[in-house]
């Protein structure tokens, strides 16, 4: 049997070594997830992001329980910090989420960052796409938690939730660089440090600046450790996927994330075959060597590279 069909018939091994194969970025990875692009689109996407320390993988974990007392199927992309030097992550995710462990209705993955910026991991749309296809009802993607650089999620999930902890500088943060606007929910984790009502203050304070949207994020407190709270999390995820469904935004917020996933891919080949030309027998890659003093001009060699690219058929 091929893997996509090992994958379709729910092998978890199967499924796992796709994921390892679109980590790696081999190429069968992308053939693959063409194969199983006519059995996606059913899974509701939500995203868990924040900065680091708000328990987002505590929530993941109580949120993960919650969804299976209601009797559907879960995947879990946790996304890791790497190593600078290595490439190597701590990947403790699994380690929080053990319980789900045996449970054969939960599927979680850890993956490293690997560099890649947004609080993301390259291959976590060929992931979504790959558990998508494998059946899981919900999949949670949890971002890094890297602060303001955190915004792809936003063109990847459904709904995305932002976590916060009461009286800390983060919950500032969500007024800077768009972390505001791309929350659908706002949960206030660890409620038991005191001061979540003043924090709730200051996002409603902040959200009453912006501009009226039709969608008005409920904010949430709860403790993701004493699993105290975590239903409502999901109600309020819940009243949020009802309110894209029943306003037709869900269709077009999909659209939207199969124009970014197009304009993302399309960029990560053009880089590659940049990477290629430059380091190659070219006329353009001859003259970078070649070049002692730093005086290039790089706006002028993108242009050349470009053109030289064009003149070889784009390949």
């Amino acid at each position: 049997m091929s893997l996509a069909g090992a994958l379709l018939s729910g092998d978890v091994r199967a499924l796992a070594r796709a994921i390892s194969l679109a980590e790696d970025r081999d190429p069968q990875a992308t053939e693959l997830a063409a194969e199983l692009q006519p059995h996606t689109g059913k899974a509701y996407l939500v995203g868990l992001t924040g900065a680091p320390g708000t328990g987002k993988s505590t929530l993941a974990d109580a949120l993960v329980k919650v969804i299976r007392d209601r009797g559907q199927t879960v995947g879990v992309i946790a996304v890791d910090p790497s190593s600078p030097f290595t490439g190597g992550a701590v990947l403790g995710d699994r380690i929080r989420m053990s319980r789900h462990t045996l449970d054969r209705g939960v599927f979680i993955r850890s993956m490293g960052a690997r560099g890649h910026l947004g609080g993301l991991a390259a291959a976590t749309r060929e992931a979504i796409h790959l558990l998508d296809a494998y059946g899981r009802d919900v999949i949670l993607v949890e971002t890094v938690g890297v602060g303001q650089s955190e915004l792809e999620i936003s063109t990847i999930c459904d709904t995305v939730v932002l976590t916060l902890m009461p009286e800390s500088g983060d919950a500032v943060q969500t007024i800077k660089a768009g972390i505001l606007e791309i929350a659908d929910v706002f949960v206030i984790n660890k409620v038991d440090l005191g001061g979540a009502e003043k924090t709730r203050r200051l996002i409603q304070d902040a959200m009453a600046l912006g501009p009226k949207q039709p969608w008005r994020p409920p904010i949430v407190v709860a403790s993701a450790a004493k699993e105290e709270g975590i239903a409502k999390v999901w109600e309020a995820i819940l009243s949020h996927q009802a309110f894209l469904k029943d306003s037709g935004a869900l269709t077009s917020r999909r659209q939207e994330r199969v124009k970014q996933e197009v304009v993302a891919l399309v960029a990560e080949r053009a880089r590659e075959q940049a990477r290629r030309l430059l380091d190659g027998d070219t006329a353009v890659g001859r003259r970078l060597r070649e070049n002692r003093n730093g005086k290039l001009n790089p706006y002028a060699l993108a242009e050349e590279l470009l053109a030289e690219r064009a003149s070889q058929g784009g390949s």
